[in-house]
């Protein structure tokens, strides 16, 4: 992933902890990654990302010729800051309003969404509607959201969701609010989208420990329910790539691109994907990694930094995957070819 000239006039993210970078910081939540060990290999040390170093959206930022994103909760950010992008990301949030409460103060993606119209109101500041308009045409959005809907909703028996769905009819529900918001963002002037699936979290070391099983096997239930949201969501970017024709939308399949990662981790150059890197107890996955826990050496040999979240050397392989990667992990573009095809002239 080289660093190249700028390729899109902005980038803005909306997700959760995977691509969190100190949004949680700023709320009173129970999701902070605001401490030693979190950020060892990042040159800013701790920020609230939770991995060791950088994120997928670091790492895009970089390939497009953008600065680092300021957390959109930084109450330090000037109007200059906000000029090529902002991070909405909020550890714990989900699509669906309740997940992840359990957990504290978040951003849900309605919230992140809102959030996005007072970035706009700032740059009013700064342009006139023509302007802003055509700045906001070749802005790139990126939506990794979904994981919390399953891991702190439908699969946490503290949430009632599974006893009252069936899968089929609880992804439905997400993808349902998840189009309204991709809607809302849309109405606002963004048009150009990569929305990421959510990845087998079956295969996370904290599911894996906690159902016990070997090495080679995952958590088939809680791999099969999130591809039904991965199906629809799918189904969503080709529907909108009709009904939108001013607008491009593409899939990531992180699912499909982490499992390859997990089936041939040598060709990858991982070793280690059963421990986390930080953590407590059996595998390093039965407690989050603490304050001042001393991690493994080797980070970039191991898929997993926590019990949750993956290591920056996976974070790279995603990145790829999205930025140059085969049809099979960015339907029906990469977004290199996005950045041939739009060719914007900043």
């Amino acid at each position: 992933l080289a660093s190249s000239a700028q390729q899109f006039t902005a980038m803005y993210v909306f997700g959760d902890s995977l691509v969190d970078n100190g949004n949680n910081n700023y709320l009173t939540a129970q999701a902070k990654a605001n401490f030693y060990p979190y950020g060892i290999d990042f040159y800013q040390g701790p920020t609230g990302r939770f991995t060791n170093g950088k994120t997928i959206i670091d790492f895009l930022s970089e390939s497009l010729g953008l600065p680092y994103l300021p957390p959109f909760a930084n109450p330090f950010s000037t109007d200059r800051d906000i000029m090529y992008g902002v991070n909405y990301a909020s550890a714990a949030g989900g699509i669906l309003e309740e997940s992840g409460q359990a957990l504290g103060e978040r951003f849900s993606f309605s919230l992140q969404a809102r959030n996005f119209g007072i970035t706009k109101r700032q740059l009013q500041n700064h342009m006139n509607e023509t302007e802003l308009q055509q700045y906001l045409t070749k802005a790139l959005a990126v939506v990794i959201l979904g994981s919390n809907d399953y891991v702190n909703n439908y699969l946490n028996p503290t949430y009632p969701s599974q006893s009252k769905f069936k899968p089929e009819n609880y992804a439905d529900i997400v993808i349902s609010q998840y189009t309204k918001q991709i809607q809302a963002l849309y109405d606002q002037g963004l048009r150009l989208f990569f929305l990421a699936g959510v990845g087998p979290i079956g295969c996370t070391p904290s599911q894996k420990t906690a159902a016990q099983l070997p090495a080679d096997k995952c958590v088939n239930f809680s791999n099969d329910v999130v591809q039904m949201f991965n199906i629809r969501l799918r189904t969503l970017v080709d529907q909108f790539n009709v009904t939108h024709p001013n607008a491009t939308f593409i899939f990531g399949d992180t699912f499909q691109a982490l499992t390859d990662i997990l089936a041939h981790p040598s060709q990858f150059g991982l070793t280690e994907l059963e421990r986390a890197c930080c953590g407590v107890g059996r595998n390093n996955a039965e407690k989050m990694c603490l304050p001042l826990l001393i991690p493994c050496l080797n980070r970039n040999q191991y898929a997993f930094w926590d019990a949750f979240h993956p290591t920056e050397a996976v974070h790279r392989l995603l990145a790829l995957a999205a930025f140059n990667g085969p049809k099979s992990y960015s339907h029906p573009f990469n977004l290199k070819e996005i950045v041939e095809m739009t060719k914007v002239q900043i």
